[in-house]
């Protein structure tokens, strides 16, 4: 039976507006049952490229929203841009707005002769919980700095200066800059993408598919494996060592994804909004996943169980794999990956899993 469609203009495209045919890949189990269901869509590719498994619908095209952050990275550096790892990082960055982010946002800025005005992301508080909470009490307000994107904003607009662009509307998709952007995503992705739109910081966001993303990935970080024994200078290894070696700069502390990055070496891993997430892996191989409802909390349950579909040792990785379900303050359950490989069941009895 055809997937039911979204009522759209007659312009539309049905393809994209299709529902994708996404499958149970995360369960909340709470006292041996299963309470709720994340449902997506999910790839793991090998070295090669080929897919290795999926779950769901891997080809049905979505937004990447943040993920995108290392390759729009790649651009900035091929068009000449050149920061300290660090800075570079947070270029591909969707920080908590530690103290240690907003100052690196500010100092691109500053190397650059350039402001906090010249940024044209939108304002926010800190995303990190602790960040914006002390942000608050020491009487802060949402501003361009703090906003979870004003490291890639500071950096285009760097990169803007360096090349002699215009800096005010460096967003605009017919920019010079978002021109080169959407050039290095159609290379690295190898896909040319299904829809146009807008990030929540105000950047293009172009629709990919999930493996499409995933090679990407798996190219940003077999080519930082290769930095230095094959002479690779290129930007994708750039980006990927910087990432590598400042994961506190991608994320910040308490965040899963700078946690994966310094449990698992070689790997270069982002986040997304709505429940995206993507992780290559030195050989070349890569994972991405989807969360149909968005549901941040299901983003590395599926991850995890994907690395492992790659014979990746995930031990390390047990405590951002899973989370408790609470009852009275007390864990009375847990949040676990199905095994989605397979017949979409819990990957053990839900007895055994507590």
């Amino acid at each position: 039976m055809p997937s039911p469609a979204f009522s759209a203009a007659p312009t539309a495209d049905p393809a994209v507006l299709a529902l994708p045919q996404h499958t149970p890949l995360v369960a909340a189990v709470r006292d041996g049952l299963v309470e709720s269901v994340h449902y997506g869509s999910a790839v793991a590719l090998g070295p090669d490229g080929t897919a290795a498994a999926t779950a769901g619908d891997p080809q049905a095209p979505f937004y990447p929203r943040s993920s995108l952050k290392p390759l729009q990275a790649v651009a900035m550096v091929r068009a000449g841009l050149k920061l300290p790892a660090d800075l570079l990082a947070l270029a591909a960055a969707s920080h908590s707005g530690a103290a240690a982010h907003r100052d690196g946002a500010l100092r691109i800025l500053d190397m650059h002769g350039l402001a906090a005005t010249d940024l044209e992301n939108s304002t926010d508080l800190p995303y990190g919980t602790a960040e914006r909470e002390d942000w608050l009490r020491a009487g802060g307000q949402a501003t361009r700095i703090t906003q979870n994107c004003s490291g890639k904003h500071a950096a285009m607009v760097a990169t803007c200066a360096i090349n002699g662009w215009p800096v005010a509307g460096y967003l605009h998709p017919t920019h010079p800059l978002q021109q080169l952007v959407a050039h290095t995503v159609t290379e690295l992705t190898g896909e040319q993408p299904a829809a146009l739109s807008t990030d929540g910081c105000g950047t293009p966001l172009f629709a990919l598919t999930l493996g499409g993303m995933a090679r990407a990935f798996g190219r940003i970080a077999h080519a930082a494996a290769s930095a230095g024994k094959d002479d690779d200078g290129s930007a994708e290894a750039v980006v990927g060592l910087a990432m590598q070696r400042h994961p506190e700069m991608v994320a910040g502390e308490r965040r899963d994804v700078t946690d994966l990055m310094r449990l698992l070496p070689g790997s270069v891993a982002k986040d997304g909004f709505e429940g995206v997430q993507l992780v290559g892996l030195a050989d070349g191989s890569a994972v991405a996943v989807k969360i149909s409802d968005g549901g941040d909390r299901a983003r590395m349950p599926a991850t995890v169980r994907l690395l492992e579909a790659l014979g990746q040792d995930t031990d390390e990785l047990a405590a951002i794999a899973t989370a408790p379900v609470l009852g009275g303050g007390h864990e009375v359950g847990r949040l676990q990956a199905t095994d989605f490989l397979n017949h979409n069941t819990l990957s053990a009895p839900v007895n055994e899993a507590l």
